[in-house]
């Protein structure tokens, strides 16, 4: 796997790279801001870019919209976004950028080392992950749509754990239900929001981006 990182903090930004490398993952660039990131991307086509949201200059979103850029620019390429707080208006804006190959995790997660380097090959293998505590932010504000209100909750349970990127199994398991219960609630969940079968759609998608609002 090759990477590039887009962080301003160089202390942050060699410790990622010393992390990866240690795990065996190849750090073909670092840049500190949204045009460095661009120009290392489109120079070296990673597997995959890791970037702050907040980047100069004027650190507020740069870093996402060098991520949306990105994902106009080389859709294969996949999207880890680092966030120091819950941003619910970025999460939002990366997520309706397209969910595959897309990250969206806090900075905190990074010390669960382990579970990072899970996330970050799940990402760059073409999956989500979204970080628990933002699709509970995302959550809290958006239960009230008719739509969701169709479901019941060991469904809206179901939901919020594939629009953290769970799979089946792991649903099952966090659930303490069987794999056919899983299949039965997310069959359920596609009938009542209205998601019939498309050769152009993917219903998993099309559900957590209901259940987000988006």
């Amino acid at each position: 796997m090759r990477v590039v990182i887009g962080e301003d903090s160089v202390l942050l930004r060699e410790g990622l790279k010393r992390l990866l490398e240690d795990a065996g993952i190849e750090v073909t660039a670092g840049a500190e801001d949204g045009d460095q990131l661009l120009a290392a991307v489109d120079q070296h086509l990673p597997d995959l870019a890791i970037i702050d949201v907040r980047m100069p200059p004027t650190f507020t979103d740069e870093g996402l919209r060098a991520a949306v850029e990105i994902r106009r620019r080389h859709p294969e390429v996949a999207l880890l976004v680092l966030s120091q707080y819950v941003e619910e208006r970025y999460a939002v804006d990366l997520i309706g950028s397209g969910t595959r190959g897309i990250g969206y995790l806090l900075k905190d997660r990074v010390a669960d080392v382990g579970e990072f380097l899970r996330s970050l090959r799940d990402v760059a293998g073409g999956g989500t992950a979204i970080d628990p505590e933002v699709v509970a932010q995302l959550v809290k504000r958006r239960r009230t749509r008719d739509t969701l209100d169709r479901l019941t909750s060991r469904e809206l349970d179901v939901l919020e754990l594939m629009a953290q990127g769970k799979s089946n199994a792991a649903i099952a398991e966090t659930c303490g239900i069987s794999a056919g219960g899983v299949e039965k609630h997310i069959s359920s969940i596609f009938g009542k929001l209205d998601l019939f079968p498309a050769p152009d759609d993917h219903r998993r998608v099309l559900a957590v981006l209901t259940y987000l609002k988006l």
